[in-house]
Order: C-alpha cells, then sequence, then structure tokens
C-alpha cells in the first residue's frame, strides 16, 4: 500500500460487485522527466525515443517488484492477508491472486513535468498552449505504455504522480550534476512533484485548480493538487467556496495552510525559513527563536501534513511556494 494519493481503478469480484476497500499496491517506480528532457537536448524526435527507453526501463523494475512478491505466504503478515486488511486468506496461502488481473494496482511514477515542458518548450505547461498540449502529449504517452503493459501481463499499471519527499532533493543534485546549472530548471535544491504548476507562479487557487485538473484526470494511479493558503481564520468563506470549487472541478485537492507555534514568547503565526548564505533556518519572526526543539511547525509536504522538518530540497521548496489564498477576505 502507498500513500494517500493513490488511486485504485474499478475492479469487480467474482459476484461481480465492485470492490473497493482492501485493496493494495505492488509499489511504484519514479520517471525523472527532467532527466529525460535534459538528456534529449531540445530535440523532439531524441525526446521521444529517451521516454520509449526510459519507460521500458521502469516498466523491467515494476516486475523485478511484483515478480519478488508472487509465491509470499498469507503468514508473513497476518493482519494483513488473514485478517482483512487486505483479504481474508487461509494460513500458508500463496497472495498471488491479489497480484493479478487488477485486484491490486502497480504505479509508473513521474516527476518534474513542469521542467521537462518549461526545457523544450521554453514555456509553462500552465499558461501556454504549446507547452500545454506538449505536457499532455507526455502525460498521454505514459498512459498509453500502462495500457500496452496491461494488455501483456494483466497486472493493473497506472501513471502516478510520486510524492518525492526526499527524492525531490536526490533528483535535483543528480540533474545538477550531470548537466550543470541550467536557469529555470536545474538552479534549485528540488524539482516540481508530479503535474503541479510550479510553487512561484503567480496564480490564484481556483485558476490553479481548474488547469490542473486536466493533467490530474490524466493521472490514473494516484495525484493531488494543493492550493497554498495563509491562515484562513479571517476568511471562511473562501475555504467554503474552495471546497465546493474543488468538488465541481478535480478529484483530489488539499489546502496548504500553515499551524505554528513558538514555545518561547507565544507567537502562533507563520514561523518563518531565514535564508543566511545558503543555509535555510526556522526562525520565529517575533523573538528570533532559531531552536528547533522550541517551535512547533506544520507544513503539508506533498500530500501529508509533517511536523518533523524536512530535507534542504523540500524546505527550499516550502519556502518559494506562492501563496494562492490570503487572509484577506476581499481576495474573494
Amino acid at each position: 500500500m502507498k500513500t494517500c494519493r493513490s488511486f485504485l481503478s474499478p475492479y469487480k469480484d467474482e459476484n461481480g460487485n465492485y470492490k473497493f476497500y482492501g485493496r493494495l499496491n505492488q509499489g511504484v517506480v519514479t520517471l525523472n522527466l527532467v532527466d529525460i528532457a535534459l538528456s534529449s537536448e531540445g530535440d523532439y524526435e531524441k525526446f521521444w525515443n529517451l521516454m520509449e527507453q526510459r519507460t521500458e526501463l521502469c516498466h523491467k523494475a515494476l516486475l523485478c517488484r511484483h515478480k519478488r512478491l508472487e509465491g509470499t505466504l498469507s503468514d508473513v503478515a497476518p493482519l494483513l492477508w488473514q485478517y482483512g486488511a487486505f483479504a481474508r486468506l487461509e494460513k500458508g496461502e500463496k497472495i498471488d491472486k491479489l497480484l493479478h488481473n487488477g485486484y491490486s494496482s502497480i504505479s509508473l511514477g513521474y516527476a518534474g513535468l513542469y521542467e521537462c515542458v518549461k526545457y523544450m518548450t521554453g514555456k509553462s505547461h500552465i499558461d501556454s498552449q504549446e507547452g500545454h498540449d506538449f505536457g499532455i502529449k507526455v502525460m498521454q504517452f505514459m498512459n498509453d505504455k500502462c495500457d500496452q503493459w496491461n494488455k501483456e501481463h494483466y497486472i493493473g499499471f497506472s501513471i502516478y504522480g510520486s510524492p518525492i519527499e526526499n527524492t525531490t532533493y536526490k533528483f535535483a543534485k543528480c540533474l545538477q550534476k550531470r548537466f550543470g546549472i541550467i536557469k529555470g530548471i536545474t538552479d534549485r535544491n528540488y524539482i516540481t512533484n508530479s503535474y503541479h504548476t510550479f510553487v512561484k507562479e503567480p496564480i490564484n487557487a481556483f485558476d490553479k485548480l481548474a488547469k490542473e485538473s486536466e493533467f490530474q484526470a490524466l493521472s490514473l494511479g494516484g495525484a493531488i493538487s494543493y492550493v497554498e493558503t495563509d491562515g484562513l481564520v479571517n476568511n471562511v468563506d473562501a475555504i467554503l467556496e474552495m471546497n465546493k470549487f474543488i468538488y465541481d472541478h478535480i478529484m483530489y485537492a488539499e489546502e496548504n495552510t500553515k499551524s505554528d507555534y513558538c514555545q518561547i514568547c507565544g507567537y502562533d503565526g507563520e514561523i518563518k525559513i531565514i535564508d543566511e548564505g545558503g543555509e535555510l533556518i526556522w526562525e520565529c519572526p517575533n523573538c528570533h527563536n532559531r531552536n528547533k526543539d522550541k517551535m512547533n511547525v506544520a507544513r503539508r509536504t506533498c500530500g501529508y501534513i509533517g511536523t518533523n522538518y524536512w530535507g534542504k530540497g523540500r524546505t527550499q521548496e516550502i519556502k518559494e511556494r506562492y501563496v494562492h489564498m490570503t487572509d484577506i477576505a476581499e481576495d474573494l
């Protein structure tokens, strides 16, 4: 089983009834779309050839995961396999029947659609028609690959917007090592999650959700969109309008609000991230406390709300997020 954004395709049991609860995911292998774009040097023919090669590499890696699970006995985790979390198999029974025919999914992850499109077209996939069309082609290519593999193996391949919590930094550092610093592409310690709008992009919440919804609809194995907000305690009407809009326009989205507290001075506003010579430091703007043990910070990372701080890449990404909805009611 994977993260909160994982999505299972419809499945009917032996009685023809739809079943959603208790199913599972066999794992994910993530495609670095930025690396493919940079490796192509902007040549479209080379780009699509590399997409063929890299998706096939992911295909083989996913089959390794699948084959590693085959033959596993239900006894290894009775709570999961025998007592109903995933299934109610007999003791000593193999889990194999749950790995085939779409009962469980297996995910082709992807990351960095924004940087990929930006490098290839010079434009964003969100704010330009050319970028949008190329981004949709990339998403459709991955969907077509999953359809092809499903016909070959009858397993349950689908594409998945990987959260890349720590991998965002790992991917960014690998890209810098391979390709150097490229303005707007590799000049930061993170790459953009899945199909998301670039975090610095000045766009209002409703436009962001509306535009991302088209890409989310092609991320059939799981995805999540977010809106970055202030506390919104003085703008409750905005939350209600936002939730209505989410319901009507997109499958899965959340608001990223802040919930911080300084244990030294009692400040309960937003704890800031200060850049001192390239080192990112959490600091209370009221008393300038920098002791992490004396403050509480909560941020949504890529789906989950975390309170234990983050690596360099994700911390920079959090610092640079554009606020799509403020605590001022007039914005609505």
